[in-house]
């Protein structure tokens, strides 16, 4: 059985429809990459699995349980948690506030500090800067405060929605082997990403979507040689 099952979902809009008859797999252990275009449905689809958003038709099964309707915060608890685009973060509060805010559910509160210590592991930079306004932190720094507070509430499958946006490659590069450790850490990844290059060849699977389908769907290596993927995304 899959970690993340999406079964032919519809989401609309008001009368706009936004996805169409959309179905993906994530097992467990997994890097999985989704890519598209602008406006090709990657974000609403995250909402829909995280209960942002409804869908009108399908199911969404997580570790095998029926979560389609259920609160994100009960989804969250779960195990399964979204870093969304932009980071959403509370600037005006410090590094380990923010960290702290990621653990508000009622199983993560209660290990505050063992996973405060693990996310310090991984992201050493947050340890240096957790006494620091968010607001006064890099771009860079901001991304990966956002994946830790992600990790903060003990996720099982970890959504990261456009973590490399506006941030400089070296960052970019930084990010990636982030996401790589945490894989290592045990956790399951669902990365959509504009840049297809880089989240194909990380990924053990990927998906393309275009104007609210998938369209084509494979291993990572194997779509990044897709002459399809390379006209449409790499420009070459």
């Amino acid at each position: 059985m899959s970690l993340l099952q999406v079964e032919e979902i519809d989401v609309f809009y008001k009368d706009a429809q936004a996805l169409r008859q959309v179905s993906l797999r994530v097992e467990e252990g997994e890097i999985v990459s989704l890519v598209g275009g602008n406006g090709a449905g990657k974000s609403t689809l995250l909402r829909t699995i995280s209960g942002l958003l409804h869908p009108k038709a399908g199911r969404i099964l997580f570790s095998g349980s029926a979560i389609e309707g259920m609160p994100p915060h009960r989804i969250v608890e779960m195990g399964l948690v979204q870093v969304p685009e932009a980071r959403r973060l509370f600037p005006f509060m410090t590094v380990q506030e923010n960290l702290e805010l990621g653990s508000y559910n009622h199983q993560a509160r209660a290990k505050t500090k063992e996973t405060m210590e693990r996310v310090f592991e991984i992201l050493p930079i947050l340890r240096e800067r957790k006494k620091q306004v968010v607001r006064s932190l890099s771009g860079g720094e901001q991304q990966m405060l956002a994946v830790g507070r992600g990790l903060m509430a003990g996720p099982r499958l970890l959504m990261l929605d456009e973590p490399s946006l506006g941030l400089a490659p070296m960052v970019v590069q930084e990010l990636f082997a982030l996401m790589a450790r945490i894989k290592e850490e045990g956790v399951t990844i669902l990365l959509v990403e504009q840049d297809v290059r880089r989240a194909l060849k990380s990924a053990d699977r990927g998906y393309a979507m275009d104007r609210g389908q998938i369209i084509m769907e494979g291993k990572g290596q194997e779509l990044l040689e897709d002459p399809r993927i390379k006209v449409a995304y790499l420009g070459i």
